[in-house]
């Protein structure tokens, strides 16, 4: 629940009421900050990786990606807050003290955002779905399609249906296979010490 809420925050999608809410979570309780500021380090390697990865997709007619409009364009305005944001959870991790060592709990929901402006569908597919698609939910006019899914421990492979034909893998993952069908999958390790965070 903790990452949804966070992730949240990071996509804009929370009213300012809920945002004082979550800097009030992130001022007390140290956990949820490190969370927090671990999240945001993955999203500032994720839009590297969207800026710096080749989009694969499967038709005669692929889609014109706007990577450079990407993560960027919704991430520039609120800059200033979360450099802000970033500097309480570090003064507030420097105040309380570094002298207990944090375990990190075991995920089991992870949210999974694409940035396709130009599509009218957009789902997932993958082996936490048992294959089967799962539809994803239009972030409002922003371009950003999300869904957020329970993911068993472990590792797994999935990627995205376009307007149900089209298939890509997640341009935000760096790690990829091909499939038995001459497409690609993403691949993802879930749990443990060094799993990334989707």
């Amino acid at each position: 629940m903790s990452e949804t809420l966070i992730s949240q925050f990071i996509d804009d999608e929370l009213d300012l009421d809920e945002k004082i809410t979550f800097v009030g979570i992130v001022r007390d309780d140290r956990r949820f900050a490190d969370e927090t500021v671990a999240l945001l380090q993955q999203e500032k390697v994720l839009a590297v990786a969207l800026e710096t990865a080749p989009a694969t997709v499967q038709s005669n007619h692929p889609p014109v990606f706007l990577r450079d409009r990407g993560i960027r364009t919704w991430l520039a305005p609120m800059a200033g807050f979360v450099t802000a944001l970033l500097l309480a959870g570090l003064g507030f991790l420097l105040q309380s003290g570094l002298d207990e060592p944090v375990s990190p709990s075991p995920a089991t929901e992870h949210r999974f955002v694409l940035y396709l402006p130009q599509v009218s569908q957009a789902r997932i597919v993958g082996s936490f779905t048992g294959w089967n698609p799962l539809p994803m939910r239009k972030i409002g006019n922003s371009g950003y399609w999300a869904v957020t899914v329970k993911v068993p421990p472990g590792e797994h492979r999935y990627s995205y249906m376009i307007d149900g034909q089209n298939r890509m893998a997640d341009p935000s993952v760096a790690t990829r296979e091909q499939d038995d069908f001459g497409g690609e999958n993403s691949v993802i390790v879930v749990g443990g010490d060094n799993a990334p965070v989707s």
